[in-house]
């Protein structure tokens, strides 16, 4: 059998797989790039965008990606057919970064690499059925690269014994006092793609907070089918810029000396699994909407609950309202509120919770910033001698910079509030809240 016959055999398996889905867009691409690779003529950008996605000559390559993100999307659609179930063959089908081009190659070859090349700003890539592999290839980037973060003192100019102070502070100390393996999860959202009705081209992003997977989105399209000629999954999702912001300044007080590096796992909310909820010290970054399972976890005994919006945070027992101005999109150069939420508890196994979170970027910020100070740190002192504790930070944003923040509250769940301590640093460090109080009051 030569290998035009290998390629097409490969194929045909692929097709069966149903990995491509219904027959539409991405089945074309393949069907398309099938042929011109088995007559050696692989097509250029341009080609492909005519021929499979209808455009004129005049399209544009070097600003619409189209092409390429269909490119991509097929490549990992290849790499999940080959890991769910081609390992024992002795060839598998690949479509080579920075080519247009189905070749065959051997097991004992390397894999072929993904491209990075067309995803849209804060978007992370993931595969919906080969996922634990994906989170895997990216945590390791993101350890590799806070590696590189933590070069630089995020404390510069404080006391070297800062840090050594904040790793003792019982909201740390209990991660770090033992050797149970650590999972940071960040809060992602899932998008899907809105395509032309006469192309099949993708043309724009949709998030819509009803729909949080591609099943979701399955099930969506199977109750409405009018939709699936609309709508279509394309293997993405989200992080708000923020949280490499927050996870920097985490990172850092984790990597303490003789901590070993692999017990820091990174996953998405998404992916959140009951076991890593049962055996490991779990630590989430991100929006309050963005928590997913967790959510009910950290606000079953709280004093607080989500509003009406997930920028709205609810004082149960007085009835205070705290609602971010950050969704409002305040005008350039005009200071806005936000606010950060805070919350430390125990696991079902002895193991450790801790929510650093916020209904915007700016008090996801802050909130990370003050759980990794020695000061602020001191205003949870007396909260903090509580098993399970929790805080709200309200936070002044400028733009997307967290200028300053204030402890509103810290307390016990299910006990009395504290109230923040009169340290003076923390006054100084109220001044634009102070200005915020005086033109915007509740």
């Amino acid at each position: 059998m030569n290998e035009s016959e290998d390629i097409q055999q490969l194929a045909e398996r692929f097709r069966a797989s149903g990995l491509l889905g219904k027959p539409g867009t991405l089945s074309r691409l393949f069907d398309y790039l099938l042929e011109r690779s088995i007559a050696g003529a692989p097509p250029k950008e341009i080609e492909i965008a005519i021929d499979v996605f209808g455009k004129d000559e005049s399209f544009a390559v070097a600003q619409d990606s189209t092409v390429r993100v269909y490119v991509h999307k097929l490549r990992r659609k290849l790499e999940e057919f080959h890991t769910l179930g081609g390992r024992d063959d002795a060839a598998h089908l690949v479509l080579p970064k920075g080519e247009y081009r189905i070749g065959i190659e051997g097991n004992d070859a390397p894999a072929a690499e993904i491209t990075t090349q067309s995803p849209p700003p804060h978007v992370e890539q993931r595969s919906r059925l080969n996922l634990r592999n994906a989170l895997a290839a990216a945590a390791g980037c993101f350890l590799l690269l806070c590696a590189g973060l933590l070069g630089f003192n995020l404390h510069s100019g404080d006391p070297a014994s800062e840090l050594d102070t904040v790793r003792h502070n019982p909201v740390w100390a209990r991660v770090l006092d033992d050797d149970r393996p650590v999972v940071i999860v960040v809060g992602d959202y899932y998008i899907f793609g809105e395509t032309d009705p006469r192309s099949g081209a993708v043309k724009r992003m949709v998030r819509e907070f009803s729909i949080n997977s591609a099943r979701e989105l399955e099930e969506q399209l199977q109750s409405d089918p009018q939709l699936s000629s609309r709508y279509e999954d394309l293997d993405l999702a989200y992080l708000p810029t923020s949280t490499a912001f927050a996870m920097r300044d985490v990172l850092t007080t984790l990597a303490a000396p003789g901590q070993p590096q692999q017990r820091v796992q990174i996953v998405l909310a998404s992916s959140l699994t009951t076991d890593m909820l049962r055996t490991s010290h779990v630590i989430y970054i991100g929006y309050i909407s963005g928590m997913r399972q967790l959510q009910e976890l950290a606000f079953q005994h709280s004093r607080l609950s989500v509003g009406s919006s997930f920028d709205e945070l609810v004082d149960k027992r007085t009835g205070e309202r705290y609602v971010s101005q950050a969704g409002q999109l305040p005008e350039a150069g005009t200071m806005y509120r936000d606010y950060g939420f805070f919350s430390s508890f125990p696991g079902p196994t002895g193991n450790r919770f801790v929510v650093i979170a916020g209904t915007r970027d700016v008090a996801v910020m802050e909130t990370a910033q003050a759980l990794t100070r020695a000061w602020p740190l001191a205003e949870l002192a007396r909260s903090t001698q509580s098993d399970s504790f929790e805080a709200l930070y309200e936070v002044a944003g400028l733009n997307r910079s967290n200028l300053s923040g204030r402890l509103l509250f810290s307390a016990a769940l299910g006990g009395t509030q504290n109230s923040p301590s009169n340290d003076p640093a923390a006054g100084d460090n109220n001044f634009f809240l102070a200005d915020l109080n005086d033109s915007h009051g509740r």
